[in-house]
Parts: structure tokens; sequence; C-alpha cells
């Protein structure tokens, strides 16, 4: 049951990092993969910081952060590269 939860959380993050970044979604395929990439990068920010989660919303909120900072780290590459 952990695995759904962290794929539906996962489609969730993405879904709302890219609705805060650009103001729509990606679809469920790359909505997937930003928000389990980008929940990865909440885990690793977060430990940096001193924080941890212990609810599905706390896990839902650090997952967006770390989708949104991913997005954004993505967004600036792509802005030097062209």
């Amino acid at each position: 049951m952990g695995i759904l939860w962290s794929i539906i959380i996962g489609i969730l993050a993405g879904a709302i990092a890219g609705w805060l970044m650009k103001g729509s979604g990606f679809g469920i395929i790359i909505n997937l993969i930003v928000g389990l990439v980008g929940s990865v990068l909440g885990g690793w920010i977060y430990g940096l910081l001193g924080f941890s989660t212990s609810s599905i919303l706390g896990t839902l909120l650090m997952s967006v952060i770390g989708a949104v900072v991913l997005l954004w780290i993505v967004s600036f590459i792509s802005k030097r590269m062209k």
C-alpha cells in the first residue's frame, strides 16, 4: 500500500507543481515522474533544513516543494541552453 500512496502523492505533487509553475499539468506520466523525483528532492531539502513529515499532507507539501524546485531548475537550465 505504501507504493500506491507514493504514486498517488507523486501524481498530485507533479500536477500541483505544474499548475504552480506553468498554469497546467504535463500529463499523468510526466506528472508522476516530476512528482516522484520532486518527492526525493523535497525529502533531501527537508533533511538539510532539519524538517520531517509524519502525515500524508506533509508528504504532499514536501513533494510539491521538491517538484517546484525541480521544475525551476529545469526551466533555468533550458533558458541557459538557448
